[in-house]
């Protein structure tokens, strides 16, 4: 392949519309754009006017609000990880945190975070590491014989 051959699949471009090129152009005169009016003309914006009414993004009221220090934790539950294991790309024996979840294939980007969710069954005894945990989690690692290590802030 030469950079001198690289071209467009057939039909992948369109030339531009030569817009007001006289009549037998057959977009000449208005260009496409009707007769007369607030629309024919340049510079109009009047998405979302209602012509004087008060429009609906105004009419509708207010709801709720966004907590701006609430925390974006990453979400594994004990069933997750019991499959990670069970496919071979989490050690059970060694220490599970951030750093082995994403290496496993749990987790993407580190977040707030991770919390630990009681879904799904687990059998391996774990020494886990994590920002947050619900009840059922902590049962279920507790139960298995392992063991969650929270930060001393969190609540479970």
């Amino acid at each position: 392949m030469k950079l001198n051959e690289l071209a467009d699949k057939e039909g992948a471009t369109h030339s531009r519309k030569r817009l007001g090129r006289g009549i037998g152009s057959g977009s000449g005169k208005t260009g496409g754009r009707g007769v007369k009016g607030q629309k024919s003309r340049s510079g109009v914006a009047i998405n979302g006017f209602e012509g004087g009414q008060m429009p609906l993004y105004r009419r509708l009221p207010k709801r709720g609000f966004v907590n701006i220090f609430a925390k974006d934790y990453n979400i594994v539950s004990v069933g997750r990880i019991q499959q990670a294991i069970d496919a071979g790309r989490l050690d059970a024996k060694a220490a599970i945190d951030l750093e082995a979840l994403r290496a496993a294939g749990l987790v993407r980007k580190s977040r707030d975070g991770i919390r630990l969710l009681g879904d799904g069954e687990l059998t391996a005894k774990l020494d886990i590491s994590v920002d947050g945990a619900s009840k059922s989690a902590i049962d279920k690692v507790e139960k298995a014989g392992g063991k969650v290590a929270l930060p001393a802030s969190a609540e479970a």
